[in-house]
């Protein structure tokens, strides 16, 4: 069960805010040497891999349309209806992050402007070991297509049988998904960021998943390939008081908690009862989820700390920088203005983090970690590049002209001076 920490000294905040997680040296070299067997040997590496770590070797790697068409009949009609509303409120929500920027004249004669360009080719892993995180799909593939991307390539991991969750595959044909591949793990990073004989090579990936694919999309990020953000075990931090619901907060930990082994869950409060109580709460609901064991062992690299005051809870929030952040208090706002670092806050006692996860519309891909220090989630703006405009006429050039020369002069790179002067110069003889 969860850890219990009284009144820690700030001197211990840095210590607490910690995440589990295996040897990191260990990690790289493992995942170092998957990449370099994927770089070497393509498809034939995907396959040997995926047997290896799968335990299955699957037929071909492109899941056909045939496959894809066929998922929308394997999928329940409800269950239809509520991705729909998903869908809508994400596209919604992604289709306002869109923003034509105005030409700014920055001196009479000089203006300057951007345009966004969609990325040629995005490639999106989706996690689908123990979960076929279908949402996520939604998530990464909707503002894509909404960005304008040609080229939409997904990364999942086959079952036991060698296929791939049907409802991925809808979701997937709904959300605007160009290709599909069953690969999963850190072989799936490698692929798309190299490119195999089937896979292509993408031009940033996308996705969450466990360490091993942390690492993996760390990896190829030094080697050229960019990537969205450090999202890796998934975490959630609660701030609750006397006023919160024992059995709501529990339920919110436990949503976390049931991702995986390596999730991290954190409640923060100034009540020793409250505590006690959301313990006791979740402790009973863990023995009702299906995941309970998963659920359990998360809660053993979790913690519930007391503090004096909710101020208090919420300077350490920020320096934990928890991927999801519940505020479930009294006064939601007030403590929603002093955040500084999260990847997605829920404010008040309805808002569960499991909304953000599904349907609320904002996007549930964010940095975990402590990268929510530096990193915002992913948006509409993760899958396009901002290319910057310029143009000078000859009024701009005869007032600017005199500025930079005496600029590059000053760091003494002649040849950018000589740029304006030959300008200048001609301007005079005309």
């Amino acid at each position: 069960m969860m850890k219990v920490i009284s009144f820690p000294e700030k001197s211990r905040w840095k210590e607490l805010c910690r995440r589990p997680e295996i040897d990191r040296k260990e990690l790289r070299t493992k995942v170092a040497d998957i990449l370099d067997e994927v770089r070497k040997k393509g498809d034939s590496a995907l396959f040997d891999l995926a047997e290896k770590f799968d335990g299955v070797r699957p037929g071909d790697l492109k899941v056909p349309e045939s496959e894809i068409e066929a998922s929308a009949g394997l999928v329940a009609e409800e269950l239809k209806e509520a991705i729909a509303v998903a869908l809508e409120n994400i596209t919604k929500f992604h289709s306002s992050q869109l923003r034509e920027e105005p030409v700014i004249e920055t001196t009479r004669g000089v203006k300057c402007w951007r345009k966004s360009i969609p990325i040629d080719r995005v490639g999106l892993y989706i996690p689908g070991g123990t979960a076929p995180l279908f949402s996520t799909v939604l998530m990464l593939a909707v503002p894509a297509r909404i960005a304008g991307c040609p080229e939409i390539i997904l990364c999942t991991p086959p079952d036991r049988n060698g296929n791939i969750n049907p409802l991925i595959l809808y979701c997937a044909k709904m959300a605007g998904v160009t290709q599909i591949f069953r690969a999963g793990g850190a072989q799936a990073i490698a692929a798309m960021a190299f490119g195999t004989e089937t896979i292509p090579k993408a031009d940033k990936i996308f996705g969450p998943g466990n360490q091993y694919v942390t690492m993996a999309k760390a990896l190829v990020q030094l080697e050229g390939t960019a990537i969205d953000i450090p999202a890796g075990p998934s975490e959630v931090l609660i701030i609750a008081d006397g006023d919160s619901d024992p059995s709501f907060v529990a339920s919110d930990l436990l949503s976390q908690a049931e991702h995986g082994t390596d999730s991290q869950v954190i409640l923060l409060t100034c009540s020793e009862e409250f505590t006690e109580k959301v313990l006791a709460e979740t402790r009973r609901q863990a023995m009702l989820l299906p995941r309970k064991n998963i659920a359990l062992k998360a809660l053993e690299n979790s913690l519930s700390i007391l503090f004096s005051s909710t101020d208090e809870c919420i300077e350490f929030s920020n320096l934990y920088a928890p991927e999801h952040l519940i505020i479930s208090t009294s006064d939601p706002d007030r403590l929603a203005g002093k955040v500084t670092s999260a990847g997605s806050v829920f404010l008040g006692k309805y808002s569960c983090e499991s909304a953000g996860d599904y349907a609320s519309g904002a996007n549930h891909t964010l940095p975990t970690a402590g990268n929510a220090r530096s990193y915002g989630g992913v948006s509409t703006e993760s899958f396009v590049k901002k290319i910057t405009f310029q143009e000078i006429d000859q009024e701009g050039i005869l007032i600017l002209g005199p500025v930079i020369e005496k600029m590059a002069e000053a760091e003494q790179l002649q040849g950018h001076r000589n740029a304006v002067t030959i300008r200048l110069k001609s301007l005079e003889n005309d």
